[in-house]
């Protein structure tokens, strides 16, 4: 009699296109691992990445706006659920693998920094200019999680959350080298920017730092005026152009959409991210980042008690690892309100009683 997973397996075969990635399809894991009874290989990594450490910290990371105290912010939490949920609808229209494609989403910013993209600007200049935190996502899932031991995750997912960054790249990449290996990863690559645009967006104007008057008009005539008309456009267009060829299926984006797009992200990159309310935050952020760096390097006593603290080994080891390596980690792994809270207790003095 066939197992639960092995139904599900079947059912895969049934409904799933003939570009899509089956299950049974895995390149496997970097461990080799017997298969579950009742889940497939992919809803396995599913799991493993929502009970991970990483996916819980990523409720106290930035997305754009650093520590807000507004109930209806995005953090790096909710930007992950977005993503996942808009990669799941689209690769549900495509016939794909939606359980892969939510794995990925899930996993895409584990490795994502306090202080959103502030943070990672910081490490790129006091650890490394290579520094990216779709690598140190992989690195989460490889090395850091469980103690050191990794999640051990599929190929695919692991592929795809290297390859979700496009940063202000192109949207769909012309290099094959930048696309993942499956059509589920490069969804989730567009769904990230889909569900960013959106977001960003309607929190800037929720912040006061734009106002929805300023939002370019060939924007609105093409995406809408409400979060939810920008998304159903996007969604519906991916999935109207893209086009099936033999057993591939080739993503794309209609030329008015595709422009619409990037003239949005222009906009919020010229008057959101780079503006002077959150540029300012960002340089608060990074002095924080850059003094516990130096000072975690001075004192790496304190370095292994805090990296047992949030689990993850001190003596965690590989070809690459050394002292600096593993405060990036550490400092790449905290949330907003962790790093406030050392630094205040590490730089800041205490009152006399």
């Amino acid at each position: 009699m066939p197992s639960i997973r092995e139904n599900f397996e079947l059912r895969e075969k049934g409904f799933i296109a003939s570009y899509g990635c089956l299950s049974v399809r895995s390149k496997g894991r970097l461990r080799r691992e017997s298969p579950c009874a009742i889940r497939t290989e992919f809803q396995r990594d599913r799991d493993r990445i929502v009970f991970s450490n990483a996916f819980r910290r990523l409720k106290h990371k930035t997305q754009v706006f650093l520590s807000p105290l507004g109930d209806h912010y995005r953090t790096r939490l909710t930007h992950t659920l977005e993503v996942a949920e808009i990669a799941r609808t689209i690769s549900r229209a495509m016939r794909l693998n939606e359980d892969l494609a939510e794995a990925i989403a899930l996993g895409h910013d584990l490795g994502h920094t306090p202080f959103g993209h502030g943070g990672e600007m910081a490490l790129k200049e006091i650890y490394s200019a290579g520094f990216s935190h779709n690598e140190q996502s992989l690195r989460v899932v490889d090395v850091l999680e469980k103690n050191g031991k990794g999640l051990n995750l599929t190929h695919e997912v692991r592929d795809g959350i290297l390859k979700h960054s496009k940063g202000f790249g192109e949207i769909l990449p012309r290099n094959q080298a930048e696309m993942a290996d499956t059509v589920e990863g490069r969804i989730v690559r567009i769904a990230d920017i889909m569900a960013y645009l959106n977001h960003d967006l309607d929190d800037a104007v929720r912040s006061g730092v734009i106002q929805a008057k300023q939002i370019p008009a060939d924007c609105k005539k093409i995406l809408g005026n409400t979060h939810s008309a920008r998304a159903t456009a996007m969604i519906r267009d991916v999935i109207h152009s893209s086009l099936a060829q033999d057993s591939s299926l080739v993503l794309r984006i209609s030329d008015d959409m595709l422009s619409a797009m990037m003239q949005l992200r222009e906009f919020l990159f010229h008057n959101v991210y780079r503006s002077d309310q959150v540029h300012r935050e960002f340089l608060k952020a990074k002095k924080i980042l850059t003094e516990l760096f130096t000072y975690y390097y001075e004192n790496p006593q304190q370095l292994g008690k805090e990296l047992k603290v949030i689990e993850m080994d001190a003596d965690v080891k590989d070809e690459q690892t050394d002292v600096n390596r593993l405060i990036c980690d550490f400092i790449a792994s905290l949330t907003d309100r962790h790093a406030l809270t050392l630094y205040c207790k590490i730089f800041v003095p205490e009152p006399m009683v």
